[in-house]
């Protein structure tokens, strides 16, 4: 048990550093970007770290006529219901740190990606994967004896990097 145990909390500690850069198109300021770094949880999802890329590049661009927010590798547009770990794995594990994203709030490519507005969307998704994997795993039996108390404190410690609130629970 010990073993999973540290298989879980390396999981859970799993970063990958990533570069984002506002897309060229769209900076309207006189002034050229500075680029902006994070420490990306592998668990986490893009979208949950929107509100600090958008206020980095605030002041480099004009918030009239903006789309949502999204983002892109390498021209790829990124899916925001895959988790981190999962997009770096399946398009640039084989590159260079850190990984480099490319931001845009315009010209949103409904055609490639699915819409997300807001955290709630985000959130229902993430609960829908868990109880699906709930059904797989354990026929639905830990997700129909958690409340609904349970259920926040699993977001919120998806959203904060929290590996404890999740354990606590099964």
């Amino acid at each position: 048990m010990a073993d999973d145990r540290e298989v879980l909390r390396e999981v859970w500690e799993g970063r990958i550093p990533a570069c984002f850069d506002l897309s060229p198109d769209e900076v309207t300021s006189v002034e050229t970007p500075d680029p902006y770094f994070l420490l990306l949880p592998r668990l986490s999802y893009l979208t949950l770290v929107t509100e600090k890329v958008q206020r980095h590049f605030k002041k480099y661009r004009e918030s009239v006529d903006t789309d949502e927010i999204w983002f892109d590798f390498e021209g790829q547009p990124l899916k925001w219901h895959y988790p981190v770990g999962v997009l770096y794995d399946l398009l640039a594990s084989s590159g260079t740190l850190p990984w480099k994203l490319t931001v845009h709030f315009k010209s949103y490519p409904e055609q490639e990606i699915l819409h997300c507005r807001d955290k709630e969307v985000i959130e229902a998704h993430y609960m829908s994967c868990v109880k699906e994997a709930d059904v797989l795993k354990h026929r639905g039996i830990v997700i129909n004896n958690m409340q609904r108390r349970d259920h926040k404190q699993l977001w919120s410690g998806l959203q904060n990097g929290n590996q404890f609130s999740h354990r606590n629970l099964y």
